[in-house]
Protein backbone atom coordinates (compact mmCIF):
# COMPACT_ATOMS: atom_id res chain seq x y z
CA UNK A 1 0.00 0.00 0.00
CA UNK A 2 0.99 3.72 -0.59
CA UNK A 3 0.66 4.34 3.34
CA UNK A 4 3.15 1.62 4.25
CA UNK A 5 6.42 3.20 4.14
CA UNK A 6 8.19 0.83 2.56
CA UNK A 7 10.52 1.49 -0.20
CA UNK A 8 8.54 0.72 -3.19
CA UNK A 9 6.33 3.11 -2.71
CA UNK A 10 8.61 5.96 -1.64
CA UNK A 11 10.15 5.87 -5.14
CA UNK A 12 6.24 5.64 -6.51
CA UNK A 13 5.96 8.88 -4.53
CA UNK A 14 8.28 10.66 -5.82
CA UNK A 15 8.19 8.82 -9.86
CA UNK A 16 4.48 10.50 -9.44
CA UNK A 17 5.42 13.66 -7.67
CA UNK A 18 8.03 14.14 -9.97
CA UNK A 19 5.59 13.66 -13.35
CA UNK A 20 2.90 15.90 -11.78
CA UNK A 21 5.10 18.95 -11.51
CA UNK A 22 6.64 18.31 -14.77
CA UNK A 23 3.61 18.46 -16.36
CA UNK A 24 2.81 21.52 -14.10
CA UNK A 25 5.65 22.88 -15.34
CA UNK A 26 4.34 21.95 -19.24
CA UNK A 27 1.12 23.51 -18.28
CA UNK A 28 2.46 26.65 -17.19
CA UNK A 29 4.62 27.06 -20.05
CA UNK A 30 1.43 26.46 -22.65
CA UNK A 31 -0.84 29.28 -20.86
CA UNK A 32 2.19 31.74 -20.79
CA UNK A 33 2.14 30.87 -25.23
CA UNK A 34 -1.83 31.39 -25.04
CA UNK A 35 -1.59 35.02 -23.86
CA UNK A 36 0.50 36.11 -27.01
CA UNK A 37 -1.90 38.54 -28.92
CA UNK A 38 -3.53 38.38 -25.65
CA UNK A 39 -5.44 42.16 -24.25
CA UNK A 40 -5.73 43.07 -20.89
CA UNK A 41 -8.99 41.15 -20.34
CA UNK A 42 -8.48 37.84 -22.49
CA UNK A 43 -4.34 38.11 -20.36
CA UNK A 44 -6.62 38.42 -16.88
CA UNK A 45 -9.14 35.49 -17.77
CA UNK A 46 -6.30 33.44 -18.76
CA UNK A 47 -4.15 33.90 -15.60
CA UNK A 48 -7.38 33.87 -13.16
CA UNK A 49 -7.73 30.49 -14.32
CA UNK A 50 -4.33 29.32 -14.36
CA UNK A 51 -3.76 30.47 -11.04
CA UNK A 52 -6.85 28.15 -9.84
CA UNK A 53 -5.28 25.02 -11.02
CA UNK A 54 -1.43 25.66 -10.15
CA UNK A 55 -3.35 27.08 -6.73
CA UNK A 56 -4.86 23.91 -6.04
CA UNK A 57 -2.47 21.72 -7.15
CA UNK A 58 0.18 22.87 -4.82
CA UNK A 59 -2.38 22.50 -1.91
CA UNK A 60 -2.94 18.79 -3.32
CA UNK A 61 0.96 18.03 -3.22
CA UNK A 62 1.34 19.68 0.14
CA UNK A 63 -1.26 17.77 1.86
CA UNK A 64 -0.17 14.70 0.05
CA UNK A 65 3.76 14.88 1.26
CA UNK A 66 2.57 16.05 4.90
CA UNK A 67 0.60 13.13 5.42
CA UNK A 68 3.21 10.72 4.03
CA UNK A 69 2.79 7.40 6.42
CA UNK A 70 -0.73 8.14 7.99
CA UNK A 71 -3.33 5.53 7.24
CA UNK A 72 -6.45 7.58 8.31
CA UNK A 73 -9.48 7.73 6.37
CA UNK A 74 -9.80 11.34 7.53
CA UNK A 75 -6.21 12.37 5.70
CA UNK A 76 -7.24 10.17 2.70
CA UNK A 77 -10.44 11.77 2.18
CA UNK A 78 -9.20 15.18 2.29
CA UNK A 79 -6.89 14.05 -0.79
CA UNK A 80 -9.79 13.10 -2.28
CA UNK A 81 -10.97 16.60 -1.77
CA UNK A 82 -8.49 18.35 -2.41
CA UNK A 83 -7.96 16.25 -6.04
CA UNK A 84 -11.37 17.04 -6.37
CA UNK A 85 -10.90 21.29 -6.16
CA UNK A 86 -7.80 20.46 -8.83
CA UNK A 87 -10.54 18.87 -11.15
CA UNK A 88 -13.31 21.65 -10.62
CA UNK A 89 -10.16 24.39 -11.65
CA UNK A 90 -9.48 22.20 -14.51
CA UNK A 91 -12.85 22.02 -15.80
CA UNK A 92 -13.14 26.07 -14.91
CA UNK A 93 -10.01 25.96 -17.11
CA UNK A 94 -11.90 24.43 -20.67
CA UNK A 95 -14.36 27.20 -20.24
CA UNK A 96 -11.71 29.89 -20.40
CA UNK A 97 -12.44 32.63 -23.65
CA UNK A 98 -9.50 31.59 -26.24
CA UNK A 99 -10.11 35.21 -28.02
CA UNK A 100 -10.37 38.74 -27.11
CA UNK A 101 -13.43 38.86 -28.61
CA UNK A 102 -14.90 36.09 -26.41
CA UNK A 103 -13.86 37.42 -23.17
CA UNK A 104 -14.67 41.16 -24.12
CA UNK A 105 -18.36 39.99 -24.85
CA UNK A 106 -18.36 38.29 -21.07
CA UNK A 107 -17.21 41.49 -19.63
CA UNK A 108 -19.83 43.08 -21.32
CA UNK A 109 -22.76 40.39 -20.39
CA UNK A 110 -21.78 41.22 -16.61
CA UNK A 111 -22.29 44.43 -17.30
CA UNK A 112 -25.65 43.44 -18.74
CA UNK A 113 -26.42 41.18 -15.98
CA UNK A 114 -25.68 44.01 -13.55
CA UNK A 115 -28.11 46.89 -15.56
CA UNK A 116 -31.15 43.85 -15.46
CA UNK A 117 -30.40 43.83 -11.59
CA UNK A 118 -30.65 47.78 -11.35
CA UNK A 119 -33.48 47.29 -13.11
CA UNK A 120 -35.94 44.82 -11.24
CA UNK A 121 -34.61 46.74 -8.45
CA UNK A 122 -35.97 50.22 -9.66
CA UNK A 123 -39.30 48.10 -10.97
CA UNK A 124 -40.20 47.88 -7.24
CA UNK A 125 -40.34 51.30 -6.80
CA UNK A 126 -43.83 52.20 -5.86
CA UNK A 127 -46.01 56.08 -5.11
CA UNK A 128 -46.03 57.32 -1.63
CA UNK A 129 -49.38 55.40 0.07
CA UNK A 130 -49.50 57.30 3.24
CA UNK A 131 -53.39 59.11 2.13
CA UNK A 132 -54.31 55.24 0.87
CA UNK A 133 -54.55 52.00 2.59
CA UNK A 134 -51.13 49.78 1.75
CA UNK A 135 -50.22 46.35 1.57
CA UNK A 136 -46.90 46.80 1.43
CA UNK A 137 -44.16 44.83 3.18
CA UNK A 138 -43.25 47.52 5.43
CA UNK A 139 -40.13 48.32 4.05
CA UNK A 140 -38.81 52.12 4.05
CA UNK A 141 -37.71 54.25 1.63
CA UNK A 142 -39.40 53.16 -1.41
CA UNK A 143 -42.24 55.38 -1.65
CA UNK A 144 -42.32 57.94 -3.93
CA UNK A 145 -44.13 61.16 -4.19
CA UNK A 146 -45.83 61.81 -7.79
CA UNK A 147 -43.24 63.64 -9.13
CA UNK A 148 -40.53 61.43 -8.32
CA UNK A 149 -42.62 58.44 -9.43
CA UNK A 150 -42.89 60.42 -12.61
CA UNK A 151 -39.14 60.90 -12.46
CA UNK A 152 -38.66 57.09 -11.91
CA UNK A 153 -40.72 55.73 -14.59
CA UNK A 154 -38.72 57.57 -17.12
CA UNK A 155 -35.92 56.27 -15.44
CA UNK A 156 -36.79 52.94 -16.13
CA UNK A 157 -37.45 53.58 -19.78
CA UNK A 158 -33.41 54.88 -19.56
CA UNK A 159 -32.18 51.73 -17.66
CA UNK A 160 -34.66 49.57 -20.41
CA UNK A 161 -33.05 51.11 -23.26
CA UNK A 162 -29.17 50.93 -21.96
CA UNK A 163 -29.46 47.60 -21.71
CA UNK A 164 -30.81 47.15 -24.92
CA UNK A 165 -27.72 49.34 -26.49
CA UNK A 166 -25.31 46.55 -24.97
CA UNK A 167 -26.90 44.01 -25.96
CA UNK A 168 -26.91 45.40 -29.39
CA UNK A 169 -23.01 46.09 -28.99
CA UNK A 170 -22.51 42.48 -27.97
CA UNK A 171 -24.17 40.87 -30.97
CA UNK A 172 -22.30 43.31 -33.11
CA UNK A 173 -18.74 42.06 -31.18
CA UNK A 174 -19.82 38.41 -31.68
CA UNK A 175 -20.19 39.05 -35.32
CA UNK A 176 -16.14 40.44 -35.69
CA UNK A 177 -14.92 37.17 -35.08
CA UNK A 178 -13.79 36.66 -37.90
CA UNK A 179 -11.43 39.42 -38.19
CA UNK A 180 -9.93 38.54 -35.22
CA UNK A 181 -6.05 37.52 -35.98
CA UNK A 182 -4.10 34.98 -33.75
CA UNK A 183 -1.29 37.20 -32.14
CA UNK A 184 -3.09 39.99 -33.25
CA UNK A 185 -2.88 42.72 -30.66
CA UNK A 186 -2.75 46.03 -32.34
CA UNK A 187 -5.21 48.28 -33.03
CA UNK A 188 -8.06 45.96 -33.28
CA UNK A 189 -7.43 44.46 -29.80
CA UNK A 190 -6.89 48.04 -28.58
CA UNK A 191 -10.75 49.12 -30.21
CA UNK A 192 -12.08 46.23 -28.76
CA UNK A 193 -10.94 46.93 -25.00
CA UNK A 194 -12.32 50.71 -25.58
CA UNK A 195 -15.85 49.33 -26.08
CA UNK A 196 -15.67 47.09 -22.84
CA UNK A 197 -14.13 50.28 -21.04
CA UNK A 198 -17.63 52.75 -22.64
CA UNK A 199 -19.43 49.53 -21.80
CA UNK A 200 -18.78 49.49 -18.23
CA UNK A 201 -19.10 52.89 -17.79
CA UNK A 202 -22.42 52.81 -19.22
CA UNK A 203 -22.92 50.24 -16.42
CA UNK A 204 -21.58 52.96 -13.34
CA UNK A 205 -24.15 55.59 -14.58
CA UNK A 206 -26.82 53.29 -14.66
CA UNK A 207 -26.01 52.04 -11.16
CA UNK A 208 -25.56 56.25 -10.16
CA UNK A 209 -29.10 56.59 -11.78
CA UNK A 210 -30.61 53.34 -9.58
CA UNK A 211 -29.71 54.77 -6.34
CA UNK A 212 -30.50 58.56 -6.95
CA UNK A 213 -33.88 57.43 -7.71
CA UNK A 214 -34.76 56.86 -4.05
CA UNK A 215 -36.14 59.46 -2.06
CA UNK A 216 -35.06 62.25 -1.93
CA UNK A 217 -33.89 61.78 -5.56
CA UNK A 218 -30.88 63.50 -6.09
CA UNK A 219 -31.51 65.52 -9.47
CA UNK A 220 -27.96 67.06 -9.82
CA UNK A 221 -26.11 63.94 -10.14
CA UNK A 222 -29.00 61.93 -12.13
CA UNK A 223 -28.29 64.93 -14.97
CA UNK A 224 -25.08 64.40 -14.85
CA UNK A 225 -25.47 60.54 -15.58
CA UNK A 226 -27.70 61.67 -18.23
CA UNK A 227 -24.76 63.89 -19.85
CA UNK A 228 -22.47 60.83 -19.26
CA UNK A 229 -24.48 58.37 -20.69
CA UNK A 230 -24.94 60.58 -24.10
CA UNK A 231 -21.05 61.10 -24.23
CA UNK A 232 -20.18 57.37 -24.09
CA UNK A 233 -22.97 56.02 -26.44
CA UNK A 234 -21.45 58.65 -28.62
CA UNK A 235 -17.84 57.06 -28.17
CA UNK A 236 -19.34 53.58 -28.87
CA UNK A 237 -20.86 54.38 -32.49
CA UNK A 238 -17.36 56.16 -33.03
CA UNK A 239 -15.15 52.87 -32.01
CA UNK A 240 -17.38 50.46 -33.14
CA UNK A 241 -18.01 52.16 -36.54
CA UNK A 242 -14.30 52.45 -36.74
CA UNK A 243 -13.85 48.24 -36.54
CA UNK A 244 -16.93 48.33 -39.28
CA UNK A 245 -19.52 46.33 -36.67
CA UNK A 246 -21.82 48.89 -36.10
CA UNK A 247 -24.91 47.39 -37.04
CA UNK A 248 -28.70 49.12 -37.90
CA UNK A 249 -29.91 47.64 -34.86
CA UNK A 250 -27.71 49.16 -32.61
CA UNK A 251 -27.31 52.29 -34.30
CA UNK A 252 -31.18 52.74 -33.94
CA UNK A 253 -31.18 51.17 -29.94
CA UNK A 254 -28.54 54.29 -29.36
CA UNK A 255 -31.49 56.28 -30.80
CA UNK A 256 -33.90 55.01 -28.74
CA UNK A 257 -31.98 55.40 -25.82
CA UNK A 258 -31.06 59.33 -26.47
CA UNK A 259 -34.36 59.70 -26.90
CA UNK A 260 -35.51 58.06 -23.54
CA UNK A 261 -32.30 60.11 -21.87
CA UNK A 262 -34.16 63.16 -23.12
CA UNK A 263 -37.79 62.38 -21.70
CA UNK A 264 -35.64 62.00 -18.36
CA UNK A 265 -34.26 65.16 -18.44
CA UNK A 266 -37.99 67.00 -19.42
CA UNK A 267 -39.00 65.27 -16.08
CA UNK A 268 -36.44 66.03 -14.21
CA UNK A 269 -36.50 69.58 -15.37
CA UNK A 270 -40.11 69.67 -14.71
CA UNK A 271 -39.80 68.50 -11.35
CA UNK A 272 -36.60 71.44 -10.77
CA UNK A 273 -39.46 74.08 -11.97
CA UNK A 274 -42.45 72.60 -9.80
CA UNK A 275 -39.86 72.32 -6.97
CA UNK A 276 -38.96 76.32 -7.32
CA UNK A 277 -42.54 77.31 -7.98
CA UNK A 278 -43.37 75.58 -4.31
CA UNK A 279 -40.70 77.30 -2.54
CA UNK A 280 -41.58 80.45 -4.13
CA UNK A 281 -45.29 80.35 -3.58
CA UNK A 282 -44.61 79.32 0.50
CA UNK A 283 -42.36 82.31 1.22
CA UNK A 284 -44.98 84.56 -0.36
CA UNK A 285 -47.40 82.55 2.10
CA UNK A 286 -45.14 83.15 4.82
CA UNK A 287 -45.00 86.93 4.00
Amino acid sequence: MLWTGQKPEVKAMEETMTSYFNTLQGFLLLSHGSTVGAGPTLSSCIHASVKQVVDSSFRLMKEFVSLYGSQGKDQQLSISQLAGVVWEACAALKKTPSTNITAIGRGMTQVAVSMKDVLRELKELRPDASDEVSDSDGELGNDLSPEEMKIAQAAIVVVSDTLSVVKELIRCISGLLKLEKPGDNGDFVDSLEKLLKLCQDLGLQIDEIGACLYPPQEVPAIEAAIMKIQSVIDDMQSVLGGLGGASDTFLEACNVLRSSLRQLASELSSSATADIEAKVENISLSN
